[in-house]
């Protein structure tokens, strides 16, 4: 493709941020596909090498057809942050997967040193009652389905223990027969001095004591898609004289739980937002109070939802308090604000909030163990997996060698698990090798990168001519069901170093293939960073990435196939000599098929304003029978797009062919004109991710 140079004004970098979506479009991703749980981006903000701002997902409600929540996922907010020398909440991702149905297995695995994934599949009951495991640092504890239940005791964290998640399980039943107990110190779960914890997609419920307890300056916790219910005493926070806990706290039902909803003592930063509290009238338990600020508390409360609460928001005289968007119905009491200007959240991650009015209902369907979570960790566990380490501890050195151990004709998943670390090489997935995943089992997807510097114009060594641009790709996918997470893959063809060449084009990524699923990846370059194709122009291509980065300068997402980028960050980088300019799209799709849909995403960088085009058509070939798509929908456009947002390419007018947009905000979104087409309502129901899926629903491995 021709690079068109031109220069514009340096204005500063937007950072990505997140902003809430409309009903309509949450409504279309929770009616996409009712079994799935779907991961929307948001977490802490991380910077790669040249410039992407990182995300780590978000589990949502319910779901979407592509992003099934995950047995292998990281935490998001505070959970997420990098700091006391943890990258982020990533649990035992890396170690074994082993399933449990007995006490002693759950005991031997969650007490062990060594990093593991442990499914619970069945009902386990503590002996003696009120035992709470002690669990050790790099776990994950996941209920397979709704089959994991812990009956009569819970988990106890310990000084200094870390990253470790608790996800999917149902913990009840400790009860003692008195309800203000203060004999039994049996919690459902109970934190002393840990830190980086994910507390996920729980049943917690009819305990002795608290259901929660998170005490003694524990710290970087995340609490989510819980359901506290009938218990006396449901969060305490505290036990400290000290202010350093920084805990995140959303999307939880508290259900007929009387008090601690939470109590939040001495909590540096304590951002609680898209909460469900609820108290039934008629029963025997009556809520004494909601949210509580205690001691020297800084919290923001944003979008909760309280329904029949006496004191729903209280604070202390000493604590700080911002409260926003919430919604209380029927409530009665204390209802307090103010006291001093409190924290950004957003200054430590991203994140979306859902409008209060949406709150009752997405969180009721959402909260409490999911039928599809710890499913991939089951085929993960089945499918075959060879390992990759630079170092000699893996199978292989490199990642080709173990996509050559991959026989032809596979029909079975194969999972090629790379450790940390830089892997300079070209790797192939031939079409006859289906059903491949590259996976980085470090604790970033920056910690695991396959990078080349082949470009178009580079020599190839046989001298039989130069790669062109599709060959010149760092890693290229020709195997239906290929898929890639938890890594980087790059270009790092120096455009400076060989302005004398012509060619320079230098792709990252090339897909050539089927129901190709790209997660939790960083995809780096300049020109055609990530050719999307399609193994020929009548072949269906189906791609989706999610909680992914692109970053690129010149048509660096670019080809034919059907592809879906979902909740995602697109960063525009500056050129060769400094200059900003360029194209983020340039599709060049048959004229019966979708091409690329940008959907709950961001594009950001450290580029000139009004210096971006958001596409052009690529009539490949000068094939005039194309008719290349585009549309960017729900999406965060920042200023460095240009108002007249498309434009025309080698002879080829983008206005003969489908571009649009719908419902796009920032500094960079504009209004309607010839010059900016917007989708009608009617028109963006029928650009919906399920419309470019086409009843395939993404799976991971």
């Amino acid at each position: 493709m021709t690079v068109e140079r031109r220069t514009a004004q340096h204005v500063p970098h937007k950072p990505a941020g997140s902003s809430h979506r409309s009903s309509r479009s949450r409504t279309t991703r929770l009616a996409l596909a009712a079994a799935v749980a779907t991961a929307l981006a948001a977490g802490f903000a991380a910077t790669t090498a040249n410039g992407a701002t990182e995300i780590r997902n978000t589990p949502y409600p319910a779901s979407s057809a592509a992003s099934p929540v995950r047995a292998d996922e990281a935490a998001d907010g505070y959970a997420s942050v990098d700091a006391l020398g943890q990258d982020g909440t990533y649990g035992g991702r890396g170690g074994e997967t082993v399933t449990v149905r007995t006490l002693a297995d759950l005991e031997k695995y969650a007490t062990a040193t060594q990093p593991y994934v442990i499914v619970v599949a069945a009902a386990i009951a503590m002996d003696p009652k009120g035992k709470e495991i002690k669990v050790a640092s790099d776990k994950t504890i996941i209920g397979s389905g709704t089959s994991g239940h812990i009956v009569g005791g819970g988990f106890f964290l310990g000084q200094g223990v870390h990253n470790v998640i608790i996800r999917n399980l149902t913990i009840r039943d400790s009860y003692a027969g008195t309800w203000n107990d203060k004999d039994h110190d049996w919690d459902a779960i109970q934190m002393d001095g840990a830190h980086h914890v994910w507390i996920d997609h729980n049943d917690l419920r009819n305990m002795a004591d608290g259901l929660i307890d998170s005490r003694k300056d524990t710290t970087y916790l995340t609490v989510s898609w819980n359901r506290l219910q009938h218990d006396n005493k449901a969060f305490g926070i505290g036990w400290t004289e000290n202010t350093t806990a920084d805990i995140t706290i959303h999307h939880n039902w508290f259900h007929e739980t009387e008090q601690r909803n939470p109590s939040t003592d001495n909590v540096a930063h304590a951002h609680l937002y898209n909460n469900y509290l609820q108290d039934d009238p008629g029963t025997d338990i009556t809520t004494s109070y909601g949210n509580y600020a205690r001691g020297n508390t800084n919290m923001v409360l944003e979008n909760s939802y309280f329904d029949g609460l006496n004191n729903p928001v209280t604070r202390d005289s000493t604590a700080t308090l911002v409260q926003r968007g919430s919604i209380f119905r029927g409530t009665s009491g204390r209802n307090e604000s103010g006291g001093g200007t409190s924290f950004d959240p957003r200054a430590s991650y991203p994140y979306t909030l859902d409008s209060a009015a949406d709150v009752p209902a997405l969180v009721k369907a959402g909260a409490g163990p999911r039928s599809t979570i710890a499913a991939a960790a089951a085929t993960a566990a089945a499918a075959t997996t060879l390992t990759v380490a630079e170092d000699g501890s893996g199978q292989y050195r490199t990642v080709q060698a173990a996509v050559d151990a991959v026989p032809a004709g596979n029909t079975a998943r194969t999972v090629i698990a790379i450790a940390p670390g830089t892997y300079r090489e070209l790797v192939k997935i031939p079409s006859a090798k289906q059903n491949v995943t590259l996976q980085g089992t470090g604790p970033s997807r920056k910690s695991t990168v396959i990078v080349y510097d082949n470009a178009s114009g580079t020599q190839k060594p046989d001298g039989s001519g130069t790669y062109g641009t599709g060959g010149s790709a760092t890693v290229a996918a020709e195997g239906d069901g290929f898929q890639a997470r938890n890594l980087t893959i790059a270009n790092d063809f120096d455009e400076a170093a060989h302005q004398d060449m012509s060619g320079l084009q230098a792709v990252a990524l090339r897909t050539a293939a089927d129901k190709v699923f790209l997660d939790s990846i960083i995809t780096e370059g300049d020109q055609d960073t990530l050719l999307l194709d399609t193994a020929a122009k009548d072949k269906l291509g189906r791609v989706y990435m999610t909680d992914s980065y692109v970053v690129g300068n010149v048509d660096f997402i670019f080809g034919r196939a059907s592809a879906v980028i979902d909740a995602s960050v697109i960063t525009l980088k500056k050129r060769w000599n400094g200059s900003s300019a360029g194209y983020v799209t340039a599709p060049s799709t048959a004229a019966d098929r979708k091409g690329f849909l940008i959907n709950n995403s961001t594009v950001n960088g450290d580029v000139s304003a009004a210096s971006f085009y958001l596409g052009r058509p690529w009539h490949a070939g000068g094939d005039a029978t194309l008719d290349p798509m585009t549309t960017f929908r729900d999406t965060t456009l920042s200023a460095a797009i240009r108002p007249a947002p498309w434009t025309d390419m080698s002879g080829f007018s983008w206005k003969d062919d489908r571009f649009a947009e719908y419902r796009n905000d920032g500094p960079g979104a504009g209004t309607a004109s010839g010059d900016r087409p917007q989708l009608s309502d009617s028109g963006a129901a029928g650009q919906e991710i399920a419309d470019w899926l086409g009843g395939w629903t993404p799976s991971a491995s």
